[in-house]
């Protein structure tokens, strides 16, 4: 087996393995699961693990390098227009192929799929194009971000409550493991191609608002459009008798996840294909490589949807509806804490980010680091949402407060640390907490008699909420030390950055 691949396969063991052994613990105490499944589960875990090792590979070998070039070439060009419109088409089609968003629209069953998939896509080319034009035109991120974030509020407040949830969700799946590594990329190959000394703190910030863009268009969605109000069915679960049940319910749902998978990569190979004829910009090897990528990232996607359609996410609504049910529905918020305390680790795009964020920084903001901040403020998110989901709390009680102070921390916080924070806001609600928390808390939601529109989605929100906060105390944390340290004549600038590491120890 390929040595790289070996090593993305056992990340991504390490990644689903402490989720699995909680609802191990779960299936043996509180919430008895048939031995039928439990295979189902099991099995889905193990196509979850190898899916995402190849998913991982591939784009890294294909996303990263296209975004690179995307990047690079696209700011050597003059014509405002041009750029605008490759951003735009780029991010459209990147997003089509993202499954936590094909994911996410499986499980909201008041909008066609295709609608909120070509929605949720059109937001992020649009502000994808707006975080481009940003950088060009060096605007200040956090400007940007506090003035967006007003907009989007006040334009909240015109759309059904039916939506609100949905739309914070939506921004926070959007950004997973495949645009991720392409918008950090694309990032990166603009500050490359800037000799300013701002050049690598801008590369930060494409995903932050590229994360706004599918919650604006989701509301405006609900402000024209009118939805039936679908029911959400009870989850049920096929009985199987046999291991060959179980591979027979996998092997039968193959056929219809390929063909998904393939509709949805076809137009990302052909903007490569494109791309290369324009500007012959990769060599022979690196053509081949990014081809492997290609077949590597399909073959991961297909694995990786399978698993959790058929076994995880199943088992997730299942778990929710039997803690909720028991007199240990409180319960769920402990468990919860525990299971978002070591989801965000499972989050391919969280480790996608983090290596991009030690790189950038010379190894001062370390991936442990990072993940250790991830993972306290998640924990938190996760409890928060499932006192929700018991109590019924309108999610403005959280959102609104929790934006409030993400944003007046932008303002006290160096500028790297303000890109890094709502980066990762939008990178840690992955696949992993789209298949697993939001089936989890849909299914306590429905054991309680709540409301699964306004009550159940929203975790995703909240996940991708917490971060931004965590990040930026990392920054107050920088800012206190850089004071108490004895400072040459010639005084740091903001952005600079000095060893922190010590103070999370």
């Amino acid at each position: 087996m390929n040595e790289k691949l070996k090593e993305k396969i056992k990340e991504s063991l390490s990644s689903v393995l402490p989720i699995t052994v909680i609802v191990l613990l779960l299936s043996i105490s509180l919430v008895p699961l048939e031995i039928g499944t439990l295979a189902l589960f099991l099995t889905g875990a193990f196509l979850l693990v190898v899916g995402m090792g190849f998913f991982q590979l591939g784009a890294e070998m294909a996303m990263t390098p296209l975004g690179q070039g995307v990047g690079a070439r696209i700011i050597k060009s003059s014509r405002i227009p041009l750029i605008v419109l490759i951003s735009l088409l780029m991010g459209i089609i990147i997003t089509i192929a993202e499954p936590d968003l094909q994911v996410l629209a499986n499980q909201v069953a008041s909008i066609p799929n295709q609608v909120l998939i070509w929605t949720v896509a059109a937001g992020v080319g649009i502000f994808l194009a707006a975080a481009v034009l940003r950088i060009l035109f060096h605007v200040s991120l956090s400007k940007m971000l506090f003035i967006l974030y007003i907009l989007l509020f006040i334009l909240s407040f015109f759309s059904p409550d039916s939506f609100t949830a949905v739309a914070f969700d939506s921004g926070g799946v959007t950004t997973g493991p495949m645009t991720v590594p392409f918008i950090m990329a694309l990032g990166v190959g603009l500050s490359a191609a800037r000799s300013d000394p701002d050049g690598a703190s801008d590369s930060f910030g494409l995903v932050a608002l590229c994360s706004i863009g599918p919650i604006m268009m989701v509301l405006l969605l609900g402000i024209f459009y009118n939805p039936s109000d679908a029911a959400y069915a009870p989850v049920e679960i096929v009985n199987v008798a046999t291991t060959q049940d179980v591979v027979r319910q996998f092997v039968s749902a193959l056929p219809q996840y390929g063909k998904e998978v393939l509709v949805s990569m076809l137009p990302v190979a052909g903007v490569f294909v494109i791309f290369q004829l324009i500007t012959h910009n990769y060599h022979r090897r690196q053509i081949l490589r990014i081809a492997v990528g290609f077949v590597y990232t399909i073959c991961g996607l297909v694995l990786f949807l399978t698993g959790v359609n058929v076994g995880f996410a199943p088992v997730g609504n299942l778990l929710g509806s039997g803690l909720a049910g028991s007199s240990f529905k409180w319960s769920l918020l402990p468990i919860g804490a525990v299971i978002g305390y070591y989801i965000v680790k499972a989050e391919p795009a969280v480790q996608v980010l983090n290596k991009q964020v030690e790189d950038l920084t010379g190894g001062t903001i370390s991936r442990q680091m990072m993940n250790a901040a991830l993972s306290a403020g998640i924990a938190f998110a996760v409890a928060f949402a499932m006192i929700r989901v018991l109590t019924g709390l309108n999610i403005y009680w959280i959102l609104i407060p929790g934006y409030a102070v993400s944003l007046i921390l932008t303002r006290m916080v160096p500028t790297v640390f303000v890109g890094i924070a709502f980066d990762s806001g939008g990178v840690a609600s992955g696949p992993m907490t789209s298949t697993f928390l939001l089936p989890l808390a849909m299914g306590a939601c429905s054991a309680v008699g709540g409301n699964i529109v306004t009550d159940a989605f929203g975790v995703v929100a909240l996940v991708a909420l917490a971060p931004l906060i965590a990040i930026q105390i990392m920054g107050l944390i920088y800012v206190h030390k850089s004071r108490a340290v004895p400072q040459p004549a010639e005084a740091l600038p903001d952005d600079t950055i000095i060893d922190i590491e010590e103070d999370f120890e």
